[in-house]
């Protein structure tokens, strides 16, 4: 994928700005992301890396709830990242921001647990896999990996559901998710089938939260 090349946040054809009250209106966000944080359990001294962080909501969640975690957001996006920085600062929390796609998670070092949320129904086949093996390879042994996202979509009711995602995100890179490509690819990489943890049926489709242990690969 080129440098420049992405999905933004709220999809082709709307400003990034609108992503968080999109995020809020279609994914029953406060839901899936209070049992994201959970999974997630942050402590402190952990270092933390959020791939894909859009404009930094769960990140800055997570500083708050664990004040002593260190949180390091990445993303593509410069609009998404300014926008996560003023976010941040009317909050009153630090975080480190990087600019990167998933693939790069290995460019920042070791981390305790790695998460991403929303991320890789956006993106191509290749960077899926590229991303997935990344977030695995900058975690530490003993670590977390948790992935919230549209996986497949097992019910009629949810692939129309999740007929509005695809309409701003592009078919192509969002069907293989719909077809269960992210628990395939989970299952390859850790060597043994991958079922999420919790899921939970929205207005755009069922968002369900994975959590592996890179040693189990």
């Amino acid at each position: 994928m080129p440098e420049a090349a992405f999905t933004p946040a709220a999809g082709r054809f709307l400003p990034t700005s609108a992503y968080d009250r999109l995020l809020a209106l279609l994914t029953r966000e406060a839901t899936w992301r209070a049992n994201l944080l959970e999974a997630l359990a942050p402590k402190p001294g952990e270092r933390i890396l959020d791939v894909g962080c859009g404009t930094g909501s769960f990140a800055i969640l997570i500083k708050q709830i664990e004040p002593d975690a260190r949180i390091v957001g990445l993303d593509p996006d410069p609009e998404a990242r300014r926008i996560a920085v003023t976010k941040a600062e009317i909050a009153g929390v630090e975080i480190e921001w990087h600019s990167g796609f998933a693939r790069d998670a290995t460019n920042f070092g070791q981390f305790d647990k790695v998460v991403s949320s929303l991320v890789f129904h956006q993106v191509p086949v290749e960077e899926k896999r590229a991303g997935l093996e990344a977030m695995f390879t900058a975690t530490k042994p003993g670590g977390l990996v948790l992935i919230a996202d549209y996986a497949e979509q097992r019910s009629w009711l949810m692939r129309q559901a999740f007929k509005i995602v695809q309409s701003a995100d592009g078919r192509t890179n969002t069907q293989p998710n719909a077809d269960g490509f992210l628990e395939q690819e989970l299952e390859r990489i850790c060597g043994a089938p991958q079922t999420a943890v919790w899921s939970l049926d929205t207005p755009t489709g069922t968002i369900s939260i994975f959590s592996a242990d890179p040693a189990s690969r």
